[in-house]
């Protein structure tokens, strides 16, 4: 895990850090209820006691700050307010929450990481203004965007966000050879998979992965998230057979399927009479365009992309630098040579120096899930 490093010259205590640290875990709890909004927690303290607290828990409703101010109360008054994140200091769905901690009596604000927006701005300069003593950002800027990847990735890059999923042996391989589904990491894996899933817009696979493990890509092991979660296949002829699972739940859960310039118009017609979207796109080298594929996500409104594979798709993100996170289940088992390797035959696809870890490893059943995050351009 990274380590929460002081960019802040200000004296904090341990006392603070420990606040400013339960201000982030708490945050953490609304994942898939907010984006594209960030995770923001926040707690307030007064004479050494805790007398609010409060996370952002869905998308267009209070934020941290408000909540946590709902529950202090006549409290807020005097407290010192922890933020995970740098105060608003915008109207958009809610009022800036720096005039509402100014408003509140607040007399501190401790905050970990600097909002990134370039037009919106944070709020350190109202808190300031208003006479409140304001420290921050305290952690290094690596910390915000472990916390909330790709709302900062968007607020400084023109394409979408793009975690990798995958799961693999202990040696390395992430299926057996043939057209044959692997069943590599357990049921809680899965559980925390369909997790994952509600916290982005839209998942990614490659044509081959659908064939063999012929999967729904819907959140039915956890809670849905706020929003739909659309479906996005990669199928260079137009290909995927009319009785796919994946064409179940359109509705809740939109496919987006992209194929060549070149695929047959009949078989296009097929997969749109089944109710999917078919965009098509040139080629390249290693199979379709995709920085013409994100292209058209963007276009879609997709700001963050959760890709489960299969090999060759993710291999040819990680040569184009376009992964900014990877979510590695490691499972106890072994494959044995033969099978299909993670990342190429020789495994130097992947530069791992290229990647630093993001989160402690977590057990998950008997499986480990291991985060790591691309360095910063």
């Amino acid at each position: 895990m990274n380590k929460v490093q002081i960019s802040d010259q200000a004296d904090l205590s341990r006392e603070d850090l420990a606040y400013l640290d339960w201000a982030r875990k708490i945050a953490r709890r609304g994942w898939g209820r907010v984006h594209p909004n960030p995770l923001v927690g926040c707690v307030l303290v007064l004479n050494n006691q805790v007398v609010g607290e409060g996370y952002h828990r869905e998308f267009g409703g209070p934020h941290a700050e408000i909540v946590a101010l709902e529950s202090a109360r006549s409290k807020a008054e005097g407290a010192t307010a922890y933020v995970s994140l740098e105060p608003c200091n915008h109207e958009g769905k809610t009022p800036p929450c720096s005039q509402a901690l100014l408003q509140a009596g607040v007399s501190r604000v401790v905050y970990g990481a600097a909002e990134p927006g370039i037009d919106e701005g944070g709020g350190r300069d109202t808190l300031t203004g208003g006479g409140i003593e304001v420290i921050g950002p305290v952690w290094d800027s690596i910390i915000g965007r472990t916390e909330n990847p790709s709302f900062f990735h968007v607020a400084t890059h023109e394409t979408p966000y793009i975690a990798l999923k995958l799961a693999l042996s202990m040696d390395g391989y992430i299926g057996t050879s043939g057209a044959v589904r692997t069943q590599i990491t357990g049921l809680e894996a899965e559980r925390e998979v369909h997790r994952l899933r509600t916290g982005f817009d839209a998942i990614l696979i490659g044509n081959g992965t659908l064939k063999v493990d012929n999967p729904r890509l819907t959140v039915r092991m956890a809670p849905r998230g706020r929003s739909q979660v659309r479906r996005l296949v990669l199928d260079t002829r137009a290909e995927l057979p009319s009785d796919a699972a994946i064409f179940d739940d359109l509705e809740l859960n939109p496919l987006h399927i992209f194929t060549h310039q070149d695929a047959p118009e009949s078989e296009i017609t097929r997969l749109e009479s089944l109710g999917a979207h078919v965009h098509s796109v040139g080629k390249s080298n290693q199979g379709l365009a995709l920085e013409s594929i994100l292209g058209i996500v963007q276009e879609l409104g997709v700001q963050s992309v959760l890709c489960e594979g299969g090999a060759k798709l993710a291999n040819s993100l990680i040569r184009k630098n376009l992964v900014q996170r990877l979510y590695l289940f490691v499972a106890p088992k072994t494959l044995g040579s033969g099978s299909i390797p993670a990342f190429g035959d020789s495994g130097e696809t992947l530069k791992w120096d290229d990647f630093i870890p993001a989160l402690s490893p977590q057990l998950h059943g008997r499986d480990t899930l291991i985060v790591l995050d691309r360095k910063s351009d």
